[in-house]
């Protein structure tokens, strides 16, 4: 029996590896101090991101955040498969806030039953931008109300991220279809 809850313990073992976070020992990332939801809800384009499996190929990639009328958002991503012209690839959520006190920690399903952390973690003054995180610094998104943006605005978006102990080289810039 103790030699097969050995195996059984080793097996749950393998595959398991470190988050970003764990690794590089940091501490727990902050959120911003409050999202107003009203003014985050609407299309954002992403700007750049960690690339993912589930966005292989991804351009032209956009988010749409919906109320409903249970208090829930629904989420639509949007891409284009390999080229801005390419066919739409869409994929439809839902969101819930987790931290009332700030609106800045929310999950987000695609398949229930499973919920994966969205935190908010920069936020432009004017909601012209919005950073979307993960508490173990393995996911990032970088988005922006307008398909492009200022150099100045992105790099200074860089070096915060960096500050809070994100692999910015990871960084891939998204191509958008600017003037469709």
């Amino acid at each position: 029996m103790k030699r097969a809850l050995s195996v059984v313990m080793s097996l749950l073992g393998v595959g398991y590896t470190a988050t970003t976070t764990e690794r590089l020992n940091l501490p727990p990332l902050e959120t911003v101090a409050h999202v107003d939801l009203d003014r985050y809800l609407g299309t954002w384009y992403e700007i750049a991101n960690f690339p993912q499996s589930f966005q292989k190929g991804c351009t032209a990639t956009t988010a749409n955040y919906a109320l409903r009328d249970d208090g829930e958002i629904d989420v639509v991503n949007a891409c284009r498969k390999d080229s801005v012209e390419g066919p739409e690839k869409v994929a439809r959520g839902r969101a819930r806030v987790v931290d009332t006190s700030t609106n800045a920690k929310l999950e987000v399903s695609f398949f229930r039953p499973f919920w994966g952390d969205y935190w908010v973690i920069d936020l432009g003054a004017d909601y012209e931008y919005a950073v979307v995180g993960h508490p173990s610094r393995d996911y990032l998104w970088i988005l922006s109300r307008t398909p492009t943006m200022a150099p100045d605005v992105y790099d200074a978006i860089v070096a915060r991220l960096a500050g809070m102990g994100y692999e910015t080289g990871r960084l891939v810039r998204t191509v958008q279809a600017v003037g469709r």
